[in-house]
């Protein structure tokens, strides 16, 4: 009995160009996932250097509000008034 057959090789040959063919579409899928993958962490990226540059700016303008507030004195008409000492526990 012969192991190599005409049968047997188009059968063979048929496997492997099957085994090809899924092999680059699973490549392509990849690609396509990787892709997807940089293009939104290029856009997160992007979203934090907006917010960053924001602070900074609004830091550096000096429209800061929090920072105002935090100054320990009230200004009241045109008197500077300290704030209330905290009663000791």
């Amino acid at each position: 009995m012969k192991i190599y057959t005409r049968r047997n090789a188009a059968l063979g040959y048929l496997t492997l160009q099957a085994a090809k063919h899924n092999l680059n579409k699973r490549r392509q899928k990849r690609s396509a996932l990787r892709t997807s993958a940089y293009v939104g962490l290029g856009l997160m990226s992007a979203g934090v250097l907006a917010a960053v540059l924001f602070v900074v700016l609004r830091r550096w303008h000096g429209d800061d509000v929090e920072a105002a507030s935090f100054a320990g004195d009230d200004i009241v008409g045109e008197y500077v008034t300290a704030p209330e000492p905290i009663p000791a526990a």
